[in-house]
């Protein structure tokens, strides 16, 4: 069938790449000139399975009470007179017990398994280099207040299947020797060797030409006007050029909307309601002066609650999430703090490392869901599918979503226990029940 995919970030590429994969004709449209030039652009480049926990736990309410009036703080909520941040927020509220959080977890790392083995295979079968570094992640802390917490985080994965080491403060340092110079102020930390890291924009582009060679065609600078729903179906996508202001009309079989953020404000309109609500990340990337005194290992900075990620001779800090909109500006107060408080942080860990003049900084918005779960599966619209809300995981679960959904698609059941978005609670049970009963 011929299928149009919204978007060419790394959920909707990877997603071109599996259909194509399964025989379906492809055409992806997007806003920018090329792939990966929004939330795919400079995110903190982990592929982190281990270390995928929930947003909402049984302590977030009064961490995030905490951090309401400090602009450097990790989970800023910006309150604004919008519907869908507050229905956003008390159903996250819901989500904030250990019951919830377990559940959540179990999801999460399910999709994430999965999603690596499927990043493994396109990786196999396309030789694409993106500064890839197999070299785990390790998760430190500065308090051991937080150590012990993160040791009980650790328990938590073990118990999904995750080997997520708890690690003294000299085991951390042999992990990682560059984090020396800050040795004495680290408490412990955790570390898995099966995560990775590397560039996603690097790696989503380079799939979206390997799609474009098999035969999708991809038509950027392309604004979205609109869908023609009628019967039951999406008729045709009304589409818009960014720079001459002509309109097409394209016309499939089939529609992916895998917009990101964007995906729950075009599709509202049309009767679909998807709790996704943008969390604005920012990140710095800096050009290594002593690269031989810089990590490899990639890093998770529990104080801060950021990433440090080796991207060949840069350096890459992201991390803090900022609900409040659609604002992607880098020159307003907030912003500006925000930005700056990465770079201090990294120069407070690694003093003269890296270029500080040079920041390169970013921010991109997160498509976040109140569980961390995302989005997958068969609108109320029949021919409308949706990939969209995976929040800060995009990387992480991009490869194994756009291949759920493809099979899906494809009249397949994907070998992955999840729930799945239009089935019902049977539905998404009976794969688990079946396997459970297949002797060993």
């Amino acid at each position: 069938m011929k299928v149009i995919v919204l978007g060419a970030g790394i959920i909707g590429v990877s997603t071109a790449w599996h259909l194509l994969e399964e025989g379906h004709e492809v055409v992806v449209v997007d806003r920018q000139p090329d792939a990966a030039l929004e939330t795919s652009f400079a995110n903190g480049a982990q592929i982190s399975v281990s270390f995928c926990e929930p947003w909402a736990n049984a302590g977030a309410p009064f961490k995030v009470a905490k951090w309401l009036l400090r602009d450097d703080s990790p989970l800023l909520f910006r309150p604004k007179l919008d519907v869908h941040q507050w229905r956003w927020g008390l159903s996250f509220l819901t989500q904030c017990t250990n019951a919830a959080f377990e559940r959540n977890v179990e999801q999460l790392v399910r999709l994430g398994r999965y999603s690596h083995e499927s990043l493994k295979a396109i990786v196999a079968a396309t030789g694409i280099e993106y500064e890839r570094l197999e070299r785990g992640i390790l998760h430190f802390f500065s308090s051991e207040a937080d150590f012990e917490a993160g040791a009980a985080g650790a328990e938590i994965m073990r118990r999904h299947g995750v080997d997520r080491r708890v690690l003294s403060r000299e085991e951390v340092l042999k992990v990682e020797p560059s984090l020396a110079a800050y040795g004495t102020r680290i408490a412990g930390g955790t570390y898995t060797a099966s995560d990775e890291s590397g560039d996603a924009r690097v790696f989503t582009q380079e799939l979206a030409r390997r799609c474009a060679q098999r035969g999708a065609q991809f038509l950027y600078n392309r604004d979205i006007a609109g869908l023609d729903v009628a019967g039951g179906r999406v008729e045709a996508v009304h589409v818009q050029d960014a720079v001459t202001g002509e309109r097409r009309v394209l016309r499939g079989d089939a529609v992916v909307a895998a917009l990101g953020s964007y995906t729950a404000p075009l599709l509202r309109p049309y009767g679909v309601s998807l709790n996704i609500y943008p969390a604005k990340g920012y990140s710095a990337t800096l050009r290594l002066k002593q690269p031989e005194r810089a990590s490899v290992v990639s890093l998770l900075d529990d104080s801060r609650k950021i990433a440090i990620s080796r991207l060949g001779d840069h350096i890459r800090i992201a991390g803090t999430a900022e609900l409040a909109g659609y604002d992607t500006r880098l020159d307003t107060p907030t912003a500006r703090v925000r930005c700056q408080a990465l770079v201090q942080r990294y120069e407070e860990l690694f003093p003269g490392v890296a270029d500080t003049t040079e920041t390169n900084f970013w921010t991109g918005l997160r498509p976040s869901t109140p569980t961390n779960i995302p989005y997958i599966g068969r609108s109320r619209i029949g021919n409308l599918w949706v990939n969209a809300g995976h929040g800060t995981l995009g990387w992480t679960h991009g490869a194994g979503s756009g291949r759920a959904l493809a099979e899906l698609m494809s009249g397949k059941r994907p070998a992955l226990d999840f729930g799945f978005y239009g089935e019902s609670p049977a539905a998404i049970a009976a794969p688990a029940a079946r396997r459970s009963a297949t002797p060993a």
